[in-house]
């Protein structure tokens, strides 16, 4: 009787560590490595970081390895790393699975990473000829993995089906809607020329088959919504988190909520938070556990100390804040592993002097727990 007991007491004990959701986090860094270094590979820098995790519970990291220059436009590859565990603490040698050319002024860039959980497909979908630098036609493209991300499809060009609007993808991650309305649709937000310019999203029913345009958010004036993120809430309702292109009332984020699977942002969903400060670059966004967490260079003015900032009430208010890198800080974005993981994954432009120095993989862990 005494060692049922026991046993019972351990084991509920060891359950709810790890599966209660609502526990406060006290987060910290359990470990950090550098993915990517400027001028390694005889690539001049890597820029706008992209993490998932996949179906086989790895971890993969996806980055523009840009060829000649450290400017937006010109040719670059698509580079990813995959890690050996679970956690991070190994990554297989890089891999370039797209290579735009070498006589190209305007090529590819990125762009949303999205894992469809129900087929167990990763997709990274980009842009190419954003810019329209010295070529005429924007294209949106996409490419696949149907085992965990180690071998990759050819690209597909969207254009037929979503026109060929000038439109850039996140930087960050797409979603698969876990909830209703329009459970298992695939959400790719980011920013063009459509719709009168500024924040865009395309919406897949059929696992990435067919792609349409869902809601939008047009841009007027000085107020010029652009780089975003978007999560899920508990609710169904999908979140967006918008970097706030000409800093529109405040030098802080933009946020939008849609409640009908993506198809329309109503304007009195879409505020300022004026918590959450930026210097105008692109941030992280990820709901886990119950807790919705945000990365950006905490500073009105400069692209430094890139903080991890968490909510308990879905952002209505910040709860605490965590610092990752206190100099030159740029672009992040986050992931985590479905389900009731203690860890947070971070992936982010970092350097001294100069955001172009490396990109980062930092774990940081949830609870304290044993």
């Amino acid at each position: 009787m005494t060692s049922t007991f026991l046993l019972l007491v351990v084991f509920g004990c060891v359950a709810s560590s790890f599966e209660l959701p609502n526990a406060k986090v006290d987060p910290f860094i359990a470990g950090q490595m550098p993915l990517w270094r400027q001028e390694e590979a005889d690539v001049v820098i890597y820029r706008i970081p992209l993490l998932s995790y996949t179906p086989g519970g790895h971890l993969l990291a996806v980055a523009e390895a840009r060829k000649y220059s450290g400017g937006d436009a010109g040719p670059k590859f698509m580079a990813i790393r995959r890690s050996v565990d679970e956690l991070g603490d190994t990554w297989e040698p890089m891999q370039y699975i797209v290579d735009d050319g070498y006589l190209i002024f305007d090529g590819l860039n990125l762009g949303n990473v999205m894992v469809d959980d129900e087929k167990g497909i990763i997709f990274i979908m980009y842009t190419y000829c954003y810019h329209h630098d010295r070529c005429d036609i924007a294209d949106t493209k996409l490419v696949k993995s149907l085992d965990d991300g180690v071998t990759w499809s050819k690209p597909l060009n969207l254009s037929q089906q979503v026109g060929t609007a000038s439109f850039a993808p996140g930087p960050g991650f797409g979603i698969q809607k876990k909830r209703a309305p329009n459970k298992g649709r695939l959400v790719s937000c980011g920013h063009g020329s459509g719709f009168g310019g500024g924040v865009q999203c395309l919406l897949s029913d059929d696992h990435g088959i067919t792609w349409r345009w869902g809601g939008h958010i047009t841009k007027s004036s000085d107020f010029v919504p652009d780089e975003c993120q978007a999560a899920e809430l508990p609710d169904g309702s999908v979140m967006l988190n918008i970097r706030n292109g000409h800093r529109y009332k405040c030098h802080c984020r933009i946020v939008a909520r849609s409640y009908d699977g993506v198809e329309s942002f109503p304007l009195k969903d879409i505020y300022e938070d004026s918590t959450l400060i930026e210097p105008a670059c692109a941030a992280g966004l990820l709901y886990h556990r119950d807790v919705l967490f945000f990365t950006n260079p905490k500073s009105t003015t400069e692209r430094v100390d890139l903080t991890l900032r968490w909510s308990y009430d879905n952002g209505t208010t910040w709860d605490g804040e965590l610092q990752i890198w206190d100099k030159a800080s740029g672009y992040s974005t986050m992931t985590a592993h479905p389900g009731p993981s203690q860890y947070v994954f971070i992936l982010f432009e970092k350097g001294i002097t100069s955001t172009t120095d490396s990109i980062e993989f930092v774990r940081v862990t949830l609870y304290d727990e044993v």
